[in-house]
């Protein structure tokens, strides 16, 4: 018996586009087209934007057979050494440096306040919330730092009850997340900013070390000629609901790799310089005497202070790029009035 086809109605949008008789040409619109019958403007622009890029590199670059195929087989390696605590997509974007360029459009800095960095693969959703003074390190061969830190909005003023992550390495260069006998968080914590603003803990001093480079993104770093190597440096992420959220990193200034950073998280404001705890700093924090202490006002902006600043540069972006768009939600769509 012949199988019976249903009517192309009950398969498929009537007033979908016949896809017939595609080429190199013809291929791009006619994409855009079939994908353009959501009624989310934002899906639709974004993908339209999507494929046209996508299609242009392979145009521009003649993307062979075989090269198309090893990049389908690139990302399938990334996603089976992922993990529930190691992300090689995250790792990608950061070694590509869209991780960098999608958070500072979407988190734009006004002057004075605090700039942005990068999450980077190995942020963690367990660490312990500890009281201020708290150690949160469990690594007897770290040199011992202090770290003395407020939290401010743009005008000077203490924000109190902000959550702060933070997270580092041990002194060997690894995250706790990346020893095979990980029975608890270490290195990192969070913490809660007090009434005037402040936190402060005891960790380590920071150390460089590699990214993960035994994967999928450490094969293409050494294809490309890169080093693997991060400069030593301590995460921040800062939250409190009303204020733009911070994800951010402070770099200890002389390191050799700090102007060559793996994953392009460097900023010049963000390059700090230790100093040595003092007698009275000891004995006030109950620290050792000339142990290493990092001190550091962040300088947070409120989600009204973000948004007009993202707001007001992307229309600029958009007037440049010659884009007829409008903005909703904070995000660009066709302005079809």
């Amino acid at each position: 018996m012949a199988q019976q086809h249903p009517p192309a109605a009950a398969n498929a949008n009537a007033n979908a586009p016949s896809l017939l008789d595609l080429t190199i040409d013809n291929i791009t619109p006619n994409t855009i087209r079939i994908n353009s019958q959501s009624p989310d403007a934002r899906l639709t622009y974004v993908m339209a934007r999507l494929v046209t890029h996508l299609h242009d590199f392979a145009r521009e670059t003649r993307l062979s057979t075989d090269e198309w195929m090893a990049a389908i087989g690139f990302l399938i390696g990334c996603g089976k050494i992922c993990t529930d605590v190691r992300n090689e997509f995250i790792l990608l974007s950061d070694v590509l440096g869209l991780s960098l360029l999608v958070d500072s459009i979407n988190h734009p800095k006004p002057e004075g306040s605090t700039e942005g960095s990068v999450l980077g693969p190995f942020h963690t959703h367990d660490a312990p919330i500890l009281a201020n003074g708290a150690s949160m390190t469990s690594d007897p061969e770290g040199e011992p730092m202090l770290a003395l830190c407020t939290v401010k909005d743009t005008q000077g003023n203490p924000v109190a009850g902000v959550h702060v992550d933070i997270w580092e390495t041990d002194s060997s260069g690894h995250y706790d997340v990346q020893h095979a006998d990980r029975d608890a968080p270490s290195e990192r914590c969070v913490m809660v900013s007090d009434e005037e603003g402040r936190f402060w803990f005891r960790g380590i001093k920071p150390v460089s070390y590699p990214i993960p480079h035994d994967g999928p993104v450490g094969k293409l770093l050494q294809m490309l000629k890169r080093h693997c190597w991060r400069p030593a440096h301590v995460h921040f992420m800062f939250g409190k609901e009303g204020w733009d959220k911070l994800v951010t990193a402070l770099y200890l200034r002389g390191d050799p790799y700090a102007e060559s950073d793996a994953v392009f998280g460097v900023k010049q404001s963000l390059v700090v310089d230790l100093e040595k705890v003092d007698k009275a700093t000891a004995e006030k924090y109950g620290v050792a005497e000339g142990s290493w202490l990092l001190r550091q006002d962040f300088v947070l902006t409120t989600q009204h202070e973000t948004e007009k600043l993202r707001d007001k540069l992307a229309t600029e972006a958009l007037q440049k790029l010659g884009l007829n768009l409008k903005l909703v939600d904070h995000l660009p769509v066709p302005d079809l009035d």
